[in-house]
């Protein structure tokens, strides 16, 4: 699995749970989901990405997006 594999994969998930956790708990939730949607623009534009750096530290591989 690549960086930009795992990255969106992490993505989709933290998304999925902001909104069961939006329509179980509080709509406070749904700023988890803003929060990520505001990082993938800023990722897209600068292609920086914290969770990117601490991946390519444990050894996985690099993908097309984030060198």
């Amino acid at each position: 699995m690549s960086t930009d594999r795992f990255f969106m994969l992490f993505a989709g998930i933290v998304v999925l749970i902001s909104a069961l956790l939006t329509w179980a708990a509080s709509p406070w939730w749904l700023l988890l989901a803003v929060f990520i949607g505001v990082h993938l623009i800023q990722a897209s534009f600068t292609g920086f990405c914290p969770l990117v750096k601490i991946l390519k530290s444990t050894g996985l591989k690099p993908g097309e997006i984030f060198r």
